[in-house]
């Protein structure tokens, strides 16, 4: 069964496909023709699976005219990389008429909507996400850019795919831990926005963590809905689609002080979310039973509540200083409120952020 999500966006609008086995030739077969021009971006552990796993893959690759291996793992999303890949393009004699496929996770994805952003002043992108968190949230809204060693993301465009092809088994190549930095994202979206959905998830949870289909593909169009709702409404992140970054502040400190290397970003997320929620509380937006709720949700599917132990206040301070975010040099953070219910807050004063990490480091949660 394929089921579909809407990304309204004028004449940038395109459709979310959600399924199971999409690269097949008898399900992807209307959507890739002759005639265009097909530069399939992925990195080699990704190819050896599609071409030695799956036989039905070989017409997905038959209309690919060449394939461009990225090296795998975030601290090679950067500016370096993205030239390489142009200059191949252009050796190549690619034009305007080209289509990049990104298949992969958020590094592919984002690195290659961003070339294609920047190639000849735009070309036309795909995204084929094959990571969890990636099917969820980054392969949806254009999104793109590499990072900068004082700071993740700090360098991209906002560029829409002509589409999303979600296929779920893609997920059974992946080791659990990729699994659960997915998870940190959709627990996310119930905490802004779902209240019902973070109920289901408390009681599911295990059910998506085990790749069961009926509840996996219920959880992926349940995030694809919510975030294609926003987008709609806010696609450069001026208003609504910043309350999509709760947790990620301080998620994008931890990935940056770690060098990119040590932390899932799904795992950074977690641990970001949970100081967010640890600040939101201490500044009496959130009560002590969702607070609770919140932390309880992660503890429980094996991801971190709190960053790196060496990591102090003062290196949070000035890694989320460098945030997009921030305004007339004042630190805004999203912050969970109840449930299903988040705002954007702007500090007054950081030290109220000093201590609310120095209480959060001390704290026994489960004391609450």
């Amino acid at each position: 069964m394929l089921e579909k999500v809407r990304v309204n966006l004028s004449n940038r609008s395109y459709t979310i496909y959600l399924g199971s086995g999409l690269l097949k030739k008898n399900k992807i077969q209307n959507f890739f023709l002759h005639e265009k021009k097909y530069i399939l971006i992925t990195n080699k552990r990704l190819k050896d699976i599609i071409t030695q796993h799956n036989v039905d893959h070989a017409f997905f690759l038959s209309k690919m005219n060449q394939i461009y291996l990225l090296k795998d793992g975030e601290h090679y999303k950067n500016l370096k990389e993205i030239e390489l890949l142009i200059t191949f393009l252009l050796k190549n004699s690619y034009g305007r008429d080209a289509t990049l496929i990104a298949l992969g996770g958020g590094v592919i994805g984002d690195m290659t909507g961003f070339s294609a952003s920047i190639y000849q002043r735009g070309i036309n992108f795909i995204q084929i996400p094959t990571t969890l968190l990636s099917q969820v949230d980054a392969s949806i809204g254009g999104k793109t850019g590499v990072n900068h060693s004082l700071g993740k993301n700090l360098i991209g465009s906002f560029w829409q795919p002509l589409s999303v092809f979600i296929d779920i088994q893609f997920l059974s190549f992946l080791p659990e831990k990729q699994i659960l930095s997915g998870i940190a994202e959709i627990i996310k979206y119930a905490i802004i926005f779902d209240r019902e959905f973070f109920n289901w998830l408390e009681k599911n949870i295990n059910l998506v963590i085990k790749l069961k289909k009926e509840a996996l593909l219920y959880c992926i169009k349940k995030c694809c809905e919510i975030k294609a709702k926003i987008i709609a409404k806010d696609e450069t992140e001026k208003n609504d689609r910043i309350l999509l970054n709760l947790g990620h502040s301080f998620a994008h400190a931890i990935e940056t002080y770690t060098n990119y290397q040590e932390w899932l970003h799904g795992y950074a997320v977690s641990a970001g979310i949970v100081l967010a929620a640890y600040l939101a509380h201490s500044l009496g937006f959130l009560d002590d039973s969702e607070l609770l709720r919140i932390i309880t949700i992660f503890h429980i599917v094996g991801l971190p509540i709190l960053g790196p132990k060496n990591m102090s206040a003062n290196d949070y301070l000035s890694l989320i200083s460098r945030d997009k975010k921030v305004l007339n040099n004042k630190i805004r953070l999203v912050l969970p409120v109840s449930i299903g219910k988040s705002i954007v807050y702007t500090l007054t004063d950081n030290s109220q952020l000093i201590t609310a990490i120095n209480n959060c480091y001390q704290k026994n949660f489960f004391d609450i």
